[in-house]
């Protein structure tokens, strides 16, 4: 997918939208909102920008404001890669969506990738693989023959999941994210594959993984529908969620995650026909020093 430009193409523009980011750092948020506003004046359709206006507008607490320039980025980039949607949803301008925008999801990645692992293992603690991989081994030693890693980004998982795993395939919807899952060499296939159309037509695997990966799905229905039909009878399916304290299935949360209560995902497992072998609640890892508790799953058919 091509990325968001990060520049107007305007010199000038560009030059009033660097002086509102300095402002904006410095929490003058009105003044970097009218500042980026001058520069969208001189690159109307520039969509990053109005997305920015939109964040700056949102922090000055102007949420009409806000509203507009998330309204305007999204007509400019509808298909939403800097994910002004899930902006609007968060202050209450558009109900709440199944699923985040399939293009910042991959848009997200796409960035994020050269620093994943750096930035979430090293500054933000960063656990589910090992807490995942405990849960695995907890019901019993044994060898899979093909496990599915779905979200495998850089392959944090799958290291953990090689030693025990004859075949190894990784799914994900960023290529920057595959690139440097290709690099450590511990994957048999990967491939490019979006979770919330994700099909498979290959031998039925014994274990499917999903590592912190549902935070950006949002409804699970449709892929623990999917996983059920694809996975052997006497197969395994080990998955993370964020924990949702609060009434509902499961909400956006103001990091743009989806968090799910441990009742849904009950509720999801058991109407297409898993019987849950453990779920602990752990901390997954910390976002702004605090810490962000989630649930580690283990099912079956």
């Amino acid at each position: 997918m091509k990325p968001l430009p990060a520049s107007s193409g305007d010199l000038l523009a560009d030059r009033r939208a660097d002086y509102a980011e300095a402002l904006f750092a410095s929490q003058d948020y009105a003044d970097a909102a009218e500042l980026i506003l001058g520069a969208l004046e001189l690159a109307p359709d520039w969509a990053l920008g109005w997305f920015r206006l939109g964040e700056m507008q949102e922090a000055a607490g102007n949420l009409d404001a806000a509203a507009e320039a998330w309204a305007m980025a999204l007509k400019l980039d509808p298909i939403d890669r800097p994910g002004s949607a899930l902006k609007l949803t968060l202050i209450g301008r558009a109900p709440q969506a199944d699923a985040p925008p399939s293009a910042f999801v991959e848009a997200l990645f796409d960035h994020y990738a050269p620093s994943f692992d750096t930035s979430l293992v090293e500054k933000l603690e960063y656990r589910v693989p090992e807490f995942l991989t405990e849960a695995i081994r907890a019901q019993g030693e044994r060898r899979f023959r093909l496990a599915l890693d779905l979200g495998c980004g850089t392959g944090l998982m799958g290291e953990r999941l090689r030693p025990f795993v004859d075949r190894l395939e990784g799914y994900d919807i960023s290529a920057s994210m595959l690139r440097k899952a290709r690099d450590k060499g511990v994957y048999d296939h990967l491939g490019k594959a979006d979770l919330q159309q994700f099909s498979y037509a290959g031998e039925a695997p014994d274990l499917v993984t999903a590592a912190d990966v549902f935070m950006y799905v949002g409804a699970l229905d449709g892929i623990v529908r999917t996983v059920a039909g694809l996975l052997s009878p006497d197969g395994l399916f080990a998955f993370s969620v964020e924990k949702l304290s609060a009434a509902g299935d499961f909400a956006l949360q103001p990091s743009r995650r989806y968090a799910h209560a441990e009742a849904y995902v009950r509720a999801v497992l058991a109407a297409n026909g898993f019987s849950v072998l453990s779920l602990e609640e752990r901390v997954i890892r910390q976002d702004r020093r605090e810490p962000v508790a989630g649930l580690i799953v283990v099912a079956a058919r």
